[in-house]
């Protein structure tokens, strides 16, 4: 079973945090933080503080978890404002440097408590929720499919990607809870392809400024379809798992479709091919289900949405 810090209602989560608190929001949830928490907000996270309460997104997550691993007394409970990421589940730790992706993995990181905000979900947009679905599904099938995933993760990972599969790619409060197992799991295993090209291309794209904004959640939304394929393409095992692990392919092809927009896909591709190299050295790209070479740039040059 994939497990998760605790996650809790606000009115169960509230007594458990106590002594000196700093909270630290986005400006998207800082009416509701006003409202409804009885701290004032700050500008930047302190560890002078016994507990660190972040509400917000994946990136703020993980800049707090950041700061717990540099001090370890803090506590840290985490509302988070948008599903895909997953950070509040994961020991991943992943911070951007002038562009580049810097990845920390320690179980210290973890936030002790995750507060369960529901009504989140309706504040959403529903462009930016169907990209953070993709990101979700990039880790639950990336996840699934690695090579160091065991038999009991890929159980649970099948678990994952079925009550996924039956939902909409639009917002909706269960997506939460879904994308936590999801990046948990495949924080027991690895990602593949998907990831080794998000985090390759987000600087460059970022910096040409063309069909943007390109951020990760973007890219791994409109590389699901066609990673996907060629790992198909080229090995069994999708198949293989799909038939032991109780999936139903079909849907899950149908998500990744909705989810593929083929004209900014192709904006991607000159990138892609410039930075082929990195792509290729990075440490995701080496865990794919299907080995990655000159022939996957290939497939991807000339992948069709069909």
């Amino acid at each position: 079973m994939i497990e998760l810090p605790p996650r809790l209602p606000l009115a169960e989560a509230l007594p458990r945090i106590g002594g000196r608190i700093c909270l630290w929001t986005s400006p998207s949830v800082r009416a509701w933080a006003e409202l409804h928490l009885p701290w004032s907000a700050q500008d930047a996270p302190t560890h002078d503080a016994d507990w660190l309460v972040v509400a917000g997104g994946g990136r703020m997550i993980d800049q707090a978890k950041a700061l717990k691993l540099a001090h370890p007394d803090l506590h840290l409970a985490v509302a988070p404002s948008l599903w895909g990421s997953g950070a509040e589940a994961s020991p991943v730790v992943v911070l951007d440097d002038a562009g580049v992706k810097n990845i920390h993995i320690d179980a210290a990181s973890m936030p002790e408590l995750i507060i369960d905000v529901p009504e989140f979900a309706a504040s959403v947009p529903a462009d930016r929720a169907r990209l953070a679905c993709g990101d979700a599904w990039s880790h639950a099938l990336e996840g699934w499919l690695s090579p160091l995933a065991s038999d009991t993760l890929r159980t649970d990972l099948g678990q994952v990607i079925r009550a996924m599969s039956g939902l909409p790619l639009a917002p909706d409060a269960r997506w939460f809870q879904l994308s936590a197992l999801a990046c948990a799991g495949q924080a027991k295993s690895s990602v593949g392809l998907i990831h080794g090209i998000a985090h390759e291309l987000e600087a460059p794209l970022q910096a040409a400024d063309q069909h943007g904004p390109w951020h990760h959640a973007r890219l791994c939304s409109l590389y699901l379809l066609p990673v996907m394929r060629y790992n198909a393409s080229r090995s069994e095992k999708l198949t293989i798992f799909a038939e032991q692990f109780g999936v139903d392919l079909a849907p899950v092809w149908q998500r990744l479709a909705e989810l593929h927009d083929h004209a900014a896909y192709r904006a991607t591709l000159p990138a892609l091919q410039e930075h082929w190299r990195k792509v290729l050295r990075n440490p995701c790209s080496r865990t794919n289900s299907a080995l990655v070479n000159a022939q996957a740039l290939d497939f991807l040059l000339a992948f069709e949405a069909t």
